[in-house]
């Protein structure tokens, strides 16, 4: 941005991945946030006081992890999802069921095919205005509705850019001379007949070492089976693999009545 050129041998894209924006009027109003990092956190805490209504758009990962820590905190918390459930893209609906009941169980509004028309407000916001007419008081509100990665230089550098810039196992871009790593890359996984961005530290670090690795001439690649993890209150989510592609859920427990329990997609 300075104008200055820098050359290389060699050039590692790490650039990662922004929070999808909110577009709806209102979204630029005070008392709107999204997290990201840690600066976001320090943010969103000090607004976090007892007893103030916050309003959670969005009812993934992000969001549900949101509203435990505020809840916990003793704040007025209410989670809008559009789709038909909590973490539709990324779970079974049993596991589904499972976290809504656990938030409910906890005192959380949990709303479903709830899609946001508007925020409302003077300088701060007030009110959160759904597309059926309702509207739902505010203090806060918190958006977590996905990321988009960063692939403004790959596009700027001619890579094949695929929902993040396309790596192979060795995690290079088209470019042999150009690596990629973290939430701005997609790739082929062999397993699943599929090519993915995945969105997590897990990920990131094992794309980051395969990069590296590379960089140096050493011959890596990217086998780690994909695996993520979400704390929500005293309770461990635990993934590995994928879950999409599935035929049969299997279920060890009850999901509508205990807080333990193993889900397998099979096919």
């Amino acid at each position: 941005s300075t104008g200055d050129t820098l050359t290389y041998d060699k050039l590692a894209l790490c650039t990662g991945a922004r929070p999808r924006q909110l577009r709806v009027p209102g979204a630029d109003l005070a008392g709107v946030h999204y997290l990201r990092t840690a600066a976001d956190v320090e943010l969103i805490r000090t607004s976090a006081a007892p007893g103030r209504r916050v309003v959670i758009v969005g009812g993934g990962y992000i969001g549900l992890e949101t509203a435990a820590s505020l809840r916990a905190l003793d704040l007025d918390v209410t989670v809008l999802e559009a789709t038909t459930r909590v973490l539709e893209r990324v779970t079974a609906p049993d596991v589904s069921t499972f976290f809504e009941r656990i938030h409910r169980e906890e005192g959380i509004d949990i709303r479903t095919c709830a899609k946001v028309a508007a925020l409302v407000g003077d300088d701060c916001v007030r009110e959160v205005l759904l597309s059926t007419g309702e509207s739902i008081p505010a203090d806060l509100v918190i958006v977590g509705i996905g990321v988009e990665p960063r692939t403004e230089l790959a596009d700027a550098a001619g890579l094949v850019v695929d929902n993040g810039i396309v790596i192979d196992d060795h995690a290079r871009t088209e470019d042999p001379d150009i690596v990629a790593a973290g939430d701005c890359t997609s790739h082929d996984i062999a397993r699943y007949g599929c090519r993915i961005r995945m969105e997590s530290v897990s990920s990131a670090g094992e794309q980051a070492k395969v990069a590296a690795s590379t960089v140096c001439g050493k011959s890596r690649k990217i086998e780690a089976l994909p695996w993520f993890w979400s704390d929500q209150y005293d309770l461990k989510l635990q993934i590995a693999g994928l879950n999409t592609g599935y035929d049969e859920v299997v279920l060890s427990g009850d999901p509508t009545r205990d807080r333990d329990f193993s889900c397998f997609y099979l096919r």
